[in-house]
């Protein structure tokens, strides 16, 4: 999406008011970008350590280069709270390749393309949030803001973003 401007013009008072879409409308130039989110985990909500489904939420980082490997060290990932997870072990993602980045407590894997948060709480609302993804510049490389009724009309948790 690129950003809109709507501007309204009224013809007898000569006024132009400019309205800015929201944020998440913006496109940014990363090659990194939100491909998807399971923000409601399957079943009850429990952050139990050794039973609970917090693994079961995850975040779907994708890269969408076709030549650019990008190496996720220092790429920050939030909410619209302020709960965030740094990416702090160098994590390669070739062109095309994705990661999952999980709740709960497990072994990162690029093989298996996960990374754990190893914190058992949930970080994504299941009514509405913003997911921001963030360089390790500070630069901003995504966003997206959904709710559960008007962006999953499926209602199964999972939101799919950038294809």
């Amino acid at each position: 999406m690129r950003i809109r401007h709507v501007i309204a013009t009224v013809a007898a008072a000569g006024t132009i008011t400019v309205i800015a879409a929201p944020a998440q409308a913006a496109e940014y130039s990363s090659a990194l970008k939100i491909k998807g989110v399971q923000y409601d985990a399957p079943g009850p909500d429990s952050n139990r350590c050794s039973t609970g489904n917090t693994k079961d939420e995850y975040l779907t980082i994708k890269n969408y280069s076709s030549t650019a490997t990008v190496n996720l060290r220092g790429y920050v990932v939030k909410d619209a709270a302020g709960n965030r997870f740094t990416f702090s072990a160098s994590h390669y993602l070739q062109p095309g390749d994705y990661v999952k980045l999980r709740g709960g407590h497990g072994t990162d894997s690029d093989a298996k393309n996960v990374v754990y948060r190893q914190n058992c709480n949930f970080i994504w609302n299941n009514d509405k949030d913003t997911i921001y993804l963030y360089k390790p510049s500070g630069s901003r490389a995504d966003v997206h803001a959904y709710t559960k009724t008007g962006s999953d009309p499926d209602r199964n948790g999972y939101i799919n973003y950038h294809g």
